[in-house]
């Protein structure tokens, strides 16, 4: 066989390799314990911030950040506060790895950068992602804000193109609060509701569910109810719709009671499997998918 054959065979595999490391990424977070905060964060949080811990000490503090300027990537503020942004437009098929690299980005840039989109140019290399440059047993506590006036250094005044940003970003927050891990209440116009990212495989989850629906023990109490799922990375995200007139801090009891009722539920699942009852639940449950909006 010649060396023609041979390099093409090579070409071939190297091309097959590629194409394998930039397959989508279904469940991107996977492997870290922030896996369903940054979900929440991601899909439907307005406005927070987290401190990062990285997995190799940096020269500067990063802070993750639901939404910046402009829906960037990355910044460094004025005052060298560098930030990451998860709510953007992602150019591969690893959100991780896209988040990665605009981590990377803002450790090396100076104050006043911006990096508009996340920096998906060449090959698709290891070590990019958040779980090789975050301590994946680090846990995070997001801060969540009324607006989004932490873009800018404490005292500073916005103008031009940011201030417009500025006005466009608070004026389309919807008030929300965190009463438990990966738990949020959210007021979306004249509704409440309770999004909760769960971080069990979905279909456990939904055996889960359904066995406390069957029992009648799925409601946070009066005034609320069940109202379907979506799905975001991989992992499911129960809802609720509660009543608006309530705050949010009246929520946080009930969803820790529903929180021991629904670990119970999945317990018993390895020993007890879904009666014909529960397994009539599932099915209801499963075609009460919701579109986030």
């Amino acid at each position: 066989m010649g060396k023609g054959s041979r390099r093409a065979r090579t070409a071939r595999r190297a091309e097959t390799k590629r194409k394998v490391r930039d397959v989508f990424v279904g469940r991107p977070f996977e492997g870290m314990a922030a896996e369903t905060e940054l979900i929440a964060l991601r899909e439907f949080v307005p406005s927070a911030t987290a401190a990062l811990t990285l997995a190799a000490p940096p020269d500067r503090e990063v802070i993750l950040a639901t939404v910046l300027p402009g829906a960037a990537a990355g910044m460094v503020r004025s005052d060298g506060m560098a930030y990451v942004g998860l709510q953007v437009q992602t150019r591969s098929s690893d959100i991780s790895r896209d988040i990665g690299r605009s981590l990377r980005w803002v450790l090396d840039a100076e104050p006043g950068d911006v990096l508009a989109v996340p920096d998906t140019t060449g090959e698709p290399e290891a070590g990019e992602r958040l779980q090789d440059l975050l301590a994946v047993d680090a846990a995070i506590e997001p801060q969540l804000h009324a607006d989004f006036s932490w873009w800018l250094p404490e005292g500073d005044d916005a103008s031009g193109e940011v201030a417009m940003s500025l006005e466009r970003a608070n004026a389309a927050i919807m008030p929300t609060e965190r009463i438990g891990p990966a738990a949020y209440w959210v007021q979306a116009g004249e509704k409440a509701h309770l999004r909760w990212v769960r971080p069990e495989p979905e279909n456990e989850v939904l055996k889960a569910l359904a066995r406390l629906s069957a029992r009648g023990e799925l409601g946070l109490g009066e005034e609320s109810r069940y109202a379907g799922s979506f799905r975001a990375h991989g992992l499911l995200v129960p809802v609720w719709d509660l009543d608006p007139d309530a705050h949010a801090r009246e929520w946080i009891e009930p969803a820790k009671q529903l929180g021991v009722r629904l670990e119970e539920a999945l317990a018993s699942l390895a020993d007890e499997p879904l009666n014909a009852a529960e397994r009539r639940s599932r099915d209801g449950l499963v075609g009460r998918q919701l579109t986030l909006r």
